[in-house]
Formats: C-alpha cells, sequence, structure tokens
C-alpha cells in the first residue's frame, strides 16, 4: 500500500493559515482533501503573530473563538511616536472590537488539526516539486518526501505556499518589485508586561545613526510571559532598502528594554521579505488557483497577512463549489481578488510607497500624531478594517481614493 494519497478531489499545498482554511472548508462542504505541507508540524514562521479584529472574525468563522480567547486578547493599538502615544481602541462596527496574538507555531499548527478534524489528510514533509499537465489543467502534483519522489492527482489545486511561493513559480507567477515590498525582522522576549491589553508600534523608528527610517517597529504581547518584537521596513525597486534587519532589531530592543520590561535576550530572530499588495501576476489558471501570501495578500500598511489567508482560503473553496469541478478559475480567481481587494491594496500601496520618499515621514508624522481622530481613522484604514458592509463616511472615502487609485494605476493588483 502506498504510504501517502494518490489522488484527491482538492489538493491544497501549504499548511498555513491560507491553506489550512481551504482545507478545513473544502472538507466540510464534503470534497475530499489532501493538505500538504514540505514542514513537519509544528514548524516556526516569521511573523509578527499579530491577529487583527478581521483575523479574529475569520478565526470565529471556523469555530475557534473560544480557543482564541484562551490565548492574548488586546483591545487595540498604542501607536508612539514623534513625541506623543495614542491608545486606538479596535473600530468595531461590523467587526470584533477585539484583537489577539499567538505565536504561529501554535496558530498554524492548530489551524492544521482544524482542517484534518474537517475531513482533510494530512501530508507533512512533501515538497511540491513540479506539476504534470493535462492540456490546460493540473492533473497532478510531484512531490519529494526523503529520497522518494511521487505524484498526487488533484481535480483541483490551491496553492498557499507562502511569499516566495515555489510551486506557483513553477505556474508561472510573478512578482513585480515596482510596488512596495516589505523586509521584517521577528524575534521573541521575555517581558514582564506579556499580558499587556494593548499592542504597541512604535511609527518613528530610527537607526543607530539617529536617522527616521521608512518603517515601524512593533512589540506584541502573547500572554505566555513573552512578546513578539520585531522591525519592519518599506522599499520599491526605485528605492530599495539596504538596512540590516537584525542588528535593527537588537537596537529597536535595546532602546525599548526598560519601557516595556523586557527581561531576556532576543531568541528566535528571523527576517522575511514580503510582496505586498497583491503586486503578483498569473494567479490562477484553469483548475489551481494561489491564495494568501503566494497571491501577494499581504496589506501594505501594516504587513499582516493571515486575514487575507483566512479569507482567501474560505472564498476559493466558495468559488468551487459554485463553479463545479469544470468551472475555469483562470478568469474567475483574479476578477475576484481584485474585487474584494484591488481598491484597497492599490491606495494602500501607494500610500506605503510615499513613506519610502526621503524626508517625508519626518515631516508627516509629527502632524499626524497629534491628532486622535486622524490616527483613528488610519487604524481603521491601516488595519484593513473597512469592510464591504460598512457604509460610514470613513468607509465611502476610503472606497472613492481606492477607486480613483486603481484607475491610475500602471500595473493593477493580480495583473
Amino acid at each position: 500500500m502506498s504510504a501517502h494519497p494518490t489522488e484527491t478531489d482538492v489538493l491544497v499545498v501549504g499548511a498555513g493559515p491560507a491553506g489550512s482554511a481551504a482545507a478545513a472548508w473544502a472538507g466540510r462542504s464534503g470534497l475530499d482533501v489532501v493538505l500538504a505541507d514540505a514542514a513537519v508540524f509544528p514548524r516556526d514562521k516569521t511573523c509578527g503573530d499579530g491577529l487583527t479584529p478581521r483575523a479574529v472574525h475569520e478565526l470565529a468563522r471556523l469555530g475557534l473563538e473560544d480557543w482564541l480567547r484562551a490565548h492574548a486578547v488586546n483591545q487595540g493599538l498604542r501607536a508612539h511616536g514623534f513625541g506623543q502615544t495614542l491608545h486606538l481602541p479596535w473600530p468595531g462596527g461590523t467587526l470584533p472590537a477585539w484583537g489577539s496574538a499567538v505565536a504561529r507555531t501554535e496558530l498554524d499548527d492548530h489551524l492544521r488539526t482544524t482542517a484534518l478534524k474537517s475531513g482533510a489528510t494530512g501530508l507533512d514533509g512533501a515538497r511540491a516539486v513540479d506539476v504534470r499537465r493535462e492540456g490546460d489543467r493540473v492533473a497532478a502534483v510531484v512531490f519529494k518526501q526523503g529520497d522518494d519522489t511521487f505524484e498526487i492527482a488533484c481535480r483541483r489545486l490551491v496553492v498557499a505556499d507562502g511569499v516566495r511561493s515555489p510551486l506557483g513559480k513553477v505556474l508561472g507567477r510573478a512578482w513585480h518589485r515596482e510596488t512596495v515590498y516589505g523586509v521584517a525582522g521577528r524575534s521573541y522576549v521575555a517581558s514582564d508586561r506579556a499580558d499587556d491589553p494593548w499592542i504597541s508600534s512604535h511609527l518613528e523608528l530610527r537607526g543607530q545613526d539617529g536617522k527616521i527610517l521608512s518603517g515601524y517597529g512593533w512589540i506584541f504581547p502573547l500572554g505566555n510571559g513573552e512578546v513578539n518584537l520585531g522591525v519592519g521596513t518599506l522599499a520599491t525597486a526605485k528605492r530599495p532598502t539596504d538596512i540590516a534587519v537584525k542588528p535593527l532589531m537588537d537596537f529597536y530592543a535595546s532602546e525599548r528594554r526598560e519601557e516595556f520590561a523586557l527581561t531576556g535576550d532576543l531568541r528566535a530572530k528571523t527576517s522575511a521579505l514580503l510582496p505586498m499588495g497583491g503586486a503578483v501576476s498569473n494567479v490562477a489558471g484553469r483548475n489551481w488557483a494561489l491564495v494568501g501570501d503566494a497571491a501577494g495578500c499581504v496589506n501594505p500598511l501594516n504587513g499582516e497577512g493571515i486575514d487575507y489567508g483566512l479569507e482567501t482560503g474560505r472564498v476559493l473553496v466558495d468559488v468551487m463549489n459554485d463553479g463545479g469541478p469544470d468551472a475555469d478559475l483562470s478568469a474567475t480567481w483574479p476578477a475576484l481578488l481584485t474585487e474584494h481587494y484591488g481598491e484597497a491594496f492599490s491606495i494602500a500601496r501607494r500610500l506605503a510607497g510615499l513613506v519610502t520618499v526621503p524626508r517625508l515621514l519626518p515631516a508627516l508624522g509629527p502632524v499626524g500624531m497629534r491628532s486622535d481622530w486622524m490616527m483613528t481613522l488610519a487604524l481603521r484604514w491601516m488595519g484593513n478594517l473597512v469592510t464591504d458592509e460598512d457604509r460610514d463616511r470613513a468607509a465611502r472615502v476610503w472606497r472613492w481614493a481606492g477607486r480613483r487609485s486603481l484607475a491610475a494605476d500602471h500595473r493593477p493588483p493580480f495583473s
């Protein structure tokens, strides 16, 4: 007997939030599902670990609210910078009025377990290296597991293998760096404030030479005796970053050690490069589609990607179920991604790109930080907290700006 499945209705490659959400929803809809990943779980993932109310909403849809409430619960963002500290509660509305933070080692493992309990078959330690095509369809994915090479045939393929998306590249996915992208570093450190009900972000991030950088630092309490501490900077092809992220993270921690009662050394330091704002093309074919980070679904203004991963995993399964086994995803999926995220991604990456312009952040940062109202509005926009159901003035302004930004894009998101 084979030690691995040989065929399935839906093959999901990548067991992060996007892949596990897709596998869970597909399993619950009665489809035969295989959830494969190159790693053996539990495994780590470079991330800030923050869960915005939008991510909380998606996790609740999966039935995980009680599990999440047993972890860190936060009530909003504490924004620091330019001589000001503002406490900005999560706005609530159509989304929960609370957020959370769970280390990705635990979150991803629990989401994968949820997918398996929903009917998916798990395959660990199997790296997807190629596909076999029949005409314009992917008939099977080729895996390597140790010294073994084998195929799993599939009727549908969900590609959820992260920001680098090696399988996406095999299928033709391309990342376009002319729009803003992120470079981020993350660590864990013991803290006497690990139960702080606020997540903190320092919008005035300075290097050791005292110069303001185009990025921010964060400290997210995990409720387990540690905080997630990291830094992120923004760049474009025209204005690339030359910052050494891990030394910058060490410096940031030294500057915040007393204020945030950091009591140990930084551990598990990692860094990552983040395509953002749908800056990828060829995100779908006839019977396959990219979701989450693989599709560039990362917020250009805050680096958040978990909420988009959970959402795109769920929505893709809805599309597959509505269209039936022979529906063509090659045009449907990019159009749906653009409908859901195009406007917001377009204006967000345009605004984030402005941060990379020298001297602009030092000029505008102090003005924004002097206004609680302006920063509350920015939190809602930057935090991806405007939903399709929102009809208030702030939501209308955001959509109006997004439509005009999208119309002006040389390369719109997902194209």
